[in-house]
């Protein structure tokens, strides 16, 4: 039966004739006559004495704007006929019901729960618009530990351009944990868009407040009629590691402006991925993220602006800032449905790295309290036996996963991604804290993991964990995966940066790690794809920087250099950061082509990072989180100046990759895989290794030799197959196109000799007779 809640207290000013888009009404008119109950709408604070309108509460940027101009003429509120009934528990959000919108949220430990509205229709310009409140009754909005209320829509709610939020509160016992600030309106953990500001790094609105809004009015996206998932199986990926705004951020992405740094932006350079040959997009976090968040107070870091968006706001809402033209989160949503299609049509999958170990609220000493802490902190936050921020994250706070309401919310949000945005996959940050129970403790079946693992909405994702976390729980190897769960495999990153560089010892694990990390892998029935390989990722160094830093150079994150990871395995090749000495700009080029061959030629799924393929810098940089500049933007001219030379060469490499299923096989190697040109193995001062790849059916054997020593090694070719040639077609030593030849260069003699630092690749083919 439908009841009708208190009168709704006004955040807001002086009365205006006002228009509510959905019902027709003009507050003020003769039109507005109902016997319902009346609700108090105001539209001008700063026109009403909260001395005649004690009741009042303003909310506004400053809430001293109410009192001025006592002089004018004060106008009453003027009321608005809004009905309410209890509504329902689920599902969790906003959502649409016969009777109207209904809103639903969790929070076990809360006394009080009011839901905050406000209008965007009607004060386009005016942020300090009303915030009109609905106080819940435990009584009636209420179910366990659900609180509830639908609003009907025909009495003038509207069903698009309309901000909410909640004010809630609770005890006050900070020692056990209860962190409730009945003061701030906070976002829906369920808000499927979240409005902020509209354009990425407006310095005029840092301080602007994050809220919830809905749209049930726009026809469903039209995906096309001959629109497909590209369904990429998973031996087949070449993933590309990327960030939507920094891909044509800069100037140079030649684009209009109003949609560069944007998902329409990414759209304009898929030829670009086409031509590289990629097949896979990963995204640096797209969920919504206050990118001045480093600027709340005077600290370090209160110059930069989070660039990468590891500090997620709200797990259901695309980043509002990515859209063109500062359209607001109803563009965005659009624009990356957009994107992702065009994507698809392409044949190019999308995963995002998903953060779900930690949010923005950071610690207690800075709190940053926009939704989660203030809704229920004891629930959605891992605590200590004190009831105090446990921090596995690094980053003040960590999400209390294996709770089973923050499990919910963990796996309605993928389900979401999945079914709304036709995402492919998903790559967990720090993922080893998805592995801890409530209290922190390491858990060896962890309840999300496996359900994650299970869920039939996610069957066809790739999931991809990054198996280690900030409190030391590293799980490379060892990750739970009911063969499922892919892995970030570290150990491969760091043992092919020792090899390349020419560290002792390292020959063995470089032959483990290129053959698919067999040591860690193969179990169960996990397969080689469960690893992916990558020399390089957003964090640390980049490929250029990896050859020409020894030591990371972090002095612009204004930590005086404690940020950002010490063990990096690079080599500066002789002199640190730029240089004109032409013998090490040829051996650094020589380098990041060996690098790359590596990895295009080792089982398992590839990884590459945005800008190496044109060798980008940060200047040995480490940990450009906060830098919205070149730094971190993809410099399109430094592409178009290497484009016939070391962009080339990744091209065809991966290019070369695709063409040849030995590569990327879907079992590991055997015995009669592979056959290792090598006797020296326990030797550590050996940095030579060569081996051929055979190909069974006909014969196209692949020989590979890396050496890693500062001198020439002469080797002996074995002989190719029957009715078959070598054709040389890599040797990183030569200068473009020689270094990459696609066809092959015929090789007829038996001995090679293999430049210091470089690495050849032969292929065997009937030979050509011309």
């Amino acid at each position: 039966m439908e009841s009708l809640l208190p009168s709704c207290h006004c955040r807001g000013n002086a009365s205006r004739s006002l228009h509510l888009p959905s019902s027709g009404l003009s507050v003020g008119s003769s039109k507005a006559n109902f016997s319902s109950r009346w609700v108090p709408i105001s539209t001008k604070a700063r026109q009403i004495d909260p001395v005649n309108y004690p009741s009042l509460k303003v909310y506004g940027k400053q809430s001293e704007e109410s009192v001025m101009e006592k002089e004018e003429p004060i106008t009453p509120p003027v009321e608005i006929p809004l009905r309410y009934s209890s509504g329902s528990a689920s599902p969790l959000g906003v959502s649409e019901s016969q009777n109207g919108i209904n809103f639903a949220i969790f929070s076990k430990h809360a006394s009080s729960v009011v839901l905050c509205l406000k209008y965007l229709n009607r004060c386009a310009e005016d942020s300090n618009s009303e915030l009109v409140e609905i106080p819940l009754d435990p009584g009636k909005n209420r179910t366990e530990d659900i609180w509830h209320v639908c609003v009907e829509v025909h009495t003038g709610l509207p069903q698009s351009g309309v901000l909410y939020g909640y004010r809630f509160d609770g005890p006050k016992e900070w020692e056990r944990g209860h962190r409730y600030d009945s003061t701030v309106v906070l976002l829906d953990p369920y808000a499927k868009l979240v409005s902020g500001r509209n354009f990425y790094g407006d310095v005029t609105n840092k301080q602007c407040h994050f809220l919830g809004t809905y749209d049930f009015e726009s026809l469903p996206f039209d995906w096309g009629p001959d629109y497909k998932l590209p369904n990429i199986p998973k031996n087949e990926l070449v993933i590309y590691e990327m960030n939507v705004r920094a891909f044509t951020a800069d100037k140079s992405s030649d684009l209009d402006p109003d949609i560069c740094g944007s998902y329409l932006g990414v759209i304009e350079k898929i030829p670009h991925l086409l031509e590289l040959g990629i097949n896979a997009v990963e995204l640096l976090p797209i969920f919504e993220f206050d990118e001045f968040e480093f600027q709340r107070f005077p600290n370090p870091r209160d110059h930069m602006v989070n660039t990468w968006g590891y500090s997620t706001l709200n797990f259901f809402a695309p980043m509002s800032r990515y859209a063109s033209r500062g359209g607001g989160p109803l563009a965005a949503s659009l624009e990356l449905k957009q994107m992702i299609r065009a994507l698809h049509n392409a044949g190019i999958e999308v995963i995002l790295d998903v953060v779900y170990n930690h949010t923005n609220e950071a610690d207690d000493k800075n709190p940053y309290t926009t939704s989660f802490r203030g809704i229920d902190n004891k629930v959605y936050y891992m605590l200590d036996d004190n009831s105090q921020l446990l921090n596995f994250s690094g980053c003040g706070n960590t999400l209390n996963c294996n709770h089973p309401v923050v499990m919910d919310l963990v796996l309605d949000s993928l389900r979401h991604w999945v079914t709304e945005y036709h995402v492919d996959g998903f790559r967990f940050d720090l993922a080893s804290v998805l592995c801890r129970d409530t209290d922190g403790t390491p858990l060896s079946a962890p309840p999300l993991i496996k359900a994650i693992a299970k869920d039939e909405v996610l069957s066809r994702c790739k999931i991809i964990a990054e198996p280690w976390d900030c409190g030391g729980l590293y799980l490379v190897g060892s990750f739970p995966n009911w063969d499922r769960w892919a892995e970030w495999n570290g150990k491969y990153r760091d043992d092919i940066r020792r090899f390349v560089k020419g560290d002792c010892g390292m020959k063995g694990s470089f032959a483990t790690r290129i053959s698919g990390s067999a040591d860690l892998y193969q179990v169960n029935q996990r397969k080689p794809y469960h690893g992916v390989n990558f020399v390089i990722a957003h964090d640390g160094f980049t490929l250029y920087d990896l050859v020409s830093y020894n030591d990371k150079h972090n002095d612009a994150n204004g930590e005086e250099g404690r940020d950002g990871c010490n063990d990096n395995f690079s080599w500066n090749c002789g002199f640190e950061g730029e240089t004109d000495d032409a013998n090490i700009k040829r051996l650094r080029s020589r380098q990041m082509k060996n690098f790359h061959l590596a990895l295009m030629i080792s089982q398992g799924v590839p990884m590459m990072l945005m800008g190496d393929e044109y060798g980008h810098t940060r200047y040995g940089n480490n940990n450009s989180y906060g830098h919205d500049t070149a730094i971190n933007h993809f410099q399109w001219g430094q592409l178009d100046s290497k484009r016939e030379g070391h962009f080339r060469f990744f091209s065809e490499m991966i290019k070369f990759r695709h063409s040849h299923h030995m590569l990327r096989r879907t079992r590991f190697l055997a015995k009669n895989d592979v056959t290792w040109h090598e006797d020296n193995w326990g030797n550590p001062e050996s940095k030579f290794l060569a081996f051929t790849l055979h190909e069974e059916k006909h014969g196209g054997d692949i020989y590979l030799a890396f050496n890693a020593h500062d001198f020439f090694v002469e080797v002996t070719i074995p002989s190719p197959p029957h009715k078959n040639s070598w054709y040389r077609v890599v040797d990183t030593n030569l200068e473009s196109p020689k270094d990459f030849v696609p066809e092959g260069v015929p090789f007829t003699g038996t001995q090679y000799n293999i430049a210091p630092y470089s690495s050849i690749l032969l292929e065997a083919k009937p030979l050509t007779i011309h």
